[in-house]
């Protein structure tokens, strides 16, 4: 059971760093706009010389914004609660922590795989269309990985949930 909390934990330490990187870096697209190469993130866009808000209230971009937030405070809590759980706190006993911790990180999950989606069909609609020479960047890969890594997160949580729960008799076959 402890095996696969601390690799849950592990996984959601890694994936709330990666989701951290990814919100707040500016490299989730380049393009290239005459014949010099640009990028932007959620945040800012960035020109060979200098990087610039973005001004416009774009719904995609403020829907992928919001959902990458959101997964961060769920994997952030869930992280939290796994702890509690992994060193037997005595706070919140009417509640099972491993449970509660592999939900947080399903709903993590489902957040930042709805920031990817978001942001993945509507810069392929936008950009697809407008530029010829355009590419996803390593912000938004990282994206991706968080969403595996939160993913694993909550399959170790629920595994260690189960075994916890169903512990296995030691004479019975």
């Amino acid at each position: 059971m402890y095996s696969f909390m601390g690799g849950g934990l592990f996984c959601a330490g890694i994936g709330n760093i990666l989701l951290i990187v990814s919100t707040a870096t500016d490299y989730w697209m380049q393009y290239r706009h005459s014949s010099n190469y640009m990028h932007h993130g959620l945040w800012r866009y960035c020109t060979p010389t200098k990087c610039l808000s973005h001004t416009d209230s774009i719904a995609y971009w403020d829907a992928t914004r919001a959902f990458m937030i959101l997964s961060l405070m769920f994997c952030f809590i869930g992280i939290i609660i796994g702890i509690m759980a992994f060193i037997h706190s005595s706070y919140f006993d009417r509640f099972d922590k491993t449970f509660a911790a592999g939900i947080l990180f399903f709903i993590s999950c489902f957040f930042v795989l709805l920031a990817m989606a978001v942001y993945t069909g509507m810069t392929v609609n936008y950009y697809g269309r407008r530029y010829g020479n355009w590419r996803f960047s390593w912000s938004y890969i990282v994206g991706w990985v968080a969403v595996v890594l939160t993913f694993f997160s909550g399959i170790f949580y629920m595994c260690a949930y189960r075994m916890h729960e169903c512990p296995r008799s030691s004479g019975s076959r």
